[in-house]
């Protein structure tokens, strides 16, 4: 699902909201969320989950080309960890149930 699908969906659920109203309560909230993560601090969602930063150490990569090695500065990664409602809702739609494939966002089961 992309930001627009959300929106289209979200405005027509709340018939009595205007569009853009939906789109900017939409886009504020994750501007927010962005900013909040930006400042390190942590997002929690009960039921649902909670957004985190990661620490990524520096290390030693290779240029895919040359295959040469590329020291690679340490970072900060955005990390999403499910709620445990969140999960069992998941789990419980079956996997059989979900497609899968490359561009699904779903791993096929192992």
């Amino acid at each position: 699902m992309t930001k627009s699908e959300l929106i289209d969906i979200l405005s027509r659920r709340q018939a009595q909201l205007a569009y853009n109203d939906v789109e900017l309560a939409v886009k504020a909230m994750l501007e927010h969320m962005a900013q909040t993560l930006s400042n390190g601090e942590r997002i929690e969602i009960r039921g649902f989950g909670s957004f985190s930063l990661h620490y990524r150490p520096p290390r030693v990569g290779r240029n895919p080309k040359s295959g040469e090695p590329v020291s690679l500065p340490a970072k900060y990664v955005p990390h999403f960890k499910p709620g445990k409602q969140l999960r069992e809702r998941v789990d419980s739609a079956g996997a059989s149930q979900l497609p899968t494939g490359r561009w699904t966002g779903v791993d096929s089961p192992a």
